[in-house]
């Protein structure tokens, strides 16, 4: 093969997919998919969107499943409240996420784009059949593009993008209940000119949204989406990816009933091309645009069909399965993935089993040092700060534990409000006789009336005194 020919062939990855020589943007007009993947997806959109609309609706014990109020810090996951101080258990949350995907990633390939990622769901099975109800398949698309701006053209654009910002509008409501609940979202709907900022904010928020689905598009997941560039260390030959054949497909060679074919199975009928999202070609191998939608499975599938080969030209393989015809292995790194993975679940489902609905923290006031009450005792300035996640107001007092002194509340008590945080001062006064140490270890309980809740350790500065 000549050199400017193979020059020509890998030619591709020399730019993604959807831009051209000159560094335009080349605009994907899919074709529609059809097929027994496409269906599966679809069921399995529907499922996710109906996942999407009804949470913000349920609630547990008075509460929202789901919460993640950022402005207040207040964060609820089913039905459990978070603070800012819980926030090393989202962090663990986070790993724990980052590592799954890495262990199904490392098996699955790109599964997770292809088919539960929100960006390609919005995208692939609400936004792209608006755009097939409205503008029809691809080459009515193309067509479309190209002709002249007549009546007919304006009503059809006007309307796809009317119903798109209209769509964004909508979800990005749904968004802004899974951070204020969906009931203090009504109450502002039913009173918009009292929330005009968040009104404003909510029609900007709609305006990105609509200009990701109708104008970004596939590019929020080549440019943008920092997973697509980690897919290439994270894959190994033994990865389960949407692969090409390439032994069983070459050499290429159109289909003519009328004569014996030599050729491999591929036709090179370009379906598989004409229906990627991302305008990739499968047979080139794996290629970081690649969402493993299955689209193109199931547009070889079809022609497979048409001409009486075989189906599964284009499958869900490893590169060791298509090249030696192995099966997908559950390899030592996969191991060490899930053995990390238990690990992580293990310790985040102990730390969530072991959060409190009422947590305080008791600390010496800063910069304050002893002081001497009369002549037989001795007092320290304390703060206390207190997360209460119950639904009930708590009137929080203190107490001393096994050792003589005497607690005395700025205040007659800590007042916390229910699923909020509250704080008070107190001091503790011990007389001389019971100080031995420059720091005297205490335990301080916590009392909701004659209820104790925590027993909290601190320290008391003060002289050191002879018995």
């Amino acid at each position: 093969m000549a050199e400017s020919e193979i020059k020509n062939q890998e030619s591709f990855r020399d730019r993604i997919g959807t831009v051209d020589e000159t560094g335009h943007r080349n605009w994907i007009y899919a074709l529609k998919p059809k097929g027994r993947f496409y269906n599966i997806r679809t069921y399995v959109s529907w499922f996710f969107f109906i996942l999407f609309l009804a949470l913000p609706f349920i609630y547990v014990n008075g509460r929202p499943l789901f919460m993640f109020n950022v402005p207040k810090a207040k964060f609820i996951v089913f039905g459990h409240i978070f603070w800012p101080q819980d926030f090393f258990i989202f962090a663990i949350l986070m790993i724990t996420f980052v590592v799954s995907i890495v262990l199904f990633t490392s098996a699955f390939g790109r599964l997770f784009c292809g088919w539960i990622c929100p960006q390609t769901i919005f995208m692939e099975m609400v936004f792209r059949k608006i755009e097939y109800a409205i503008e029809g398949d691809a080459p009515q698309q193309k067509l479309l593009a190209a002709s002249p701006w007549t009546t007919e053209k304006i009503a059809k654009k006007l309307t796809k993008h009317v119903v798109f910002y209209l769509l964004a509008f909508i979800i990005a409501n749904f968004f802004l209940a899974y951070i204020i609940s969906v009931t203090d979202l009504w109450a502002m709907i039913q009173h918009p000119f009292d929330n005009v900022g968040t009104l404003i904010a909510l029609m900007v928020f709609s305006a990105v949204f609509y200009g990701v689905y109708a104008f970004f598009r596939e590019q929020a997941c080549i440019v943008v989406c920092p997973y697509g560039r980690l897919q290439s260390v994270l894959l190994d030959r033994n990865s389960m990816v949407v692969a090409y054949d390439y032994k069983r497909g070459e050499e290429r060679k159109k289909f003519n009933k009328k004569e014996e074919r030599t050729a491999g199975d591929c036709i090179d009928c370009k379906q598989c091309v004409k229906v990627c999202p991302t305008g990739i070609d499968i047979r080139n191998g794996t290629q970081m645009e690649c969402v493993g939608c299955t689209a193109c499975i199931d547009a070889c599938d079809n022609m497979m069909d048409s001409v009486g080969f075989k189906r599964g030209l284009i499958r869900y393989a490893s590169e060791n399965g298509i090249a030696n015809h192995e099966k997908l292995q559950y390899t030592r790194r996969m191991r060490m993935y899930t053995v990390l993975l238990v690990v992580l679940i293990s310790l985040l489902t102990i730390l969530l089993l072991s959060q409190k609905d009422v947590k305080a923290t008791v600390l010496r006031s800063s910069g304050l040092l002893y002081q001497e009450r009369g002549t037989d005792s001795i007092s320290n300035l304390y703060n206390i700060k207190v997360s209460n996640k119950t639904m009930e107001n708590i009137p929080l007092t203190v107490k001393l534990e096994g050792t003589d002194g005497t607690v005395q509340m700025v205040g007659d008590y800590v007042h916390v409000k229910a699923e909020e945080q509250g704080q008070g001062s107190f001091f503790i006064i011990l007389p001389k006789k019971a100080i031995q140490l420059r720091k005297t270890p205490l335990k301080v309980a916590i009392y909701n009336g004659d209820k104790k809740i925590d027993v909290l350790k601190t320290n008391f500065l003060g002289p050191v005194y002879s018995k």
